[in-house]
């Protein structure tokens, strides 16, 4: 199983970004999705994850009702959709996604993407 993410990028503080993760070589909708990210010096910390059907979502407290997280099991993608971004936003974000663990994954994701760059500027 392959993740890809990509969008991410360089954005000023208040601005909005999008950022896409498409899977390939596994069974998309047997997955729970998710959105981690790294901050510079800091440990990687959940941010949103989306059930198999995307009837149910999960986030982060520092980024409810700013990021919002969507599936499309028909084109294997999983996106993060990033409103009034923080300076404190800036980090590296990847995409797991977790192969039978239930709602919520509790566990380790079983796959992860590359990560991709947001850097949010004053």
């Amino acid at each position: 199983v392959q993740l890809q993410a990509s969008g991410g990028g360089l954005v000023q503080a208040g601005g909005s970004l999008r950022i896409s993760c498409v899977v390939s070589g596994g069974t998309f909708n047997r997955y729970v999705m998710g959105w981690f990210r790294q901050a510079p010096g800091k440990e990687r910390e959940f941010v949103a994850a989306i059930s198999w059907s995307g009837g149910n979502t999960d986030y982060t407290d520092s980024v409810k009702d700013r990021f919002f997280i969507a599936r499309d099991n028909t084109k294997n993608t999983v996106q993060l959709q990033m409103y009034s971004l923080q300076l404190e936003d800036t980090a590296v974000y990847y995409c797991a996604a977790d192969d039978g663990s239930g709602w919520p994954v509790t566990t380790e994701y079983d796959y992860w993407g590359q990560g991709t760059l947001v850097t949010v500027s004053s």
